[in-house]
């Protein structure tokens, strides 16, 4: 088994550890305003949304753009 995790500089471990930040950060923010916000406001159950919350980079995008209903 190879180790291709080694391979990369020393930037570019930054720059994914950063990108995982960044993702869970997204993904939390999603979990706390599906926590806080009324159902009525969420598109479908809202039980429904946390399985989908945790596709990655997906889940979360979808949950702010479509599962949200934007009073206008």
């Amino acid at each position: 088994m190879t180790k291709t995790h080694t391979r990369l500089s020393t930037g570019a471990k930054i720059g994914v550890g950063a990108l995982g930040v960044v993702q869970v950060a997204f993904a939390f923010l999603a979990f706390w305003d599906l926590a806080f916000r009324d159902a009525d406001e969420v598109r479908g159950p809202k039980q429904a949304w946390i399985p989908a919350i945790l596709v990655n980079w997906i889940g979360p995008l979808a949950y702010f753009s479509v599962g949200i209903r934007h009073h206008r």
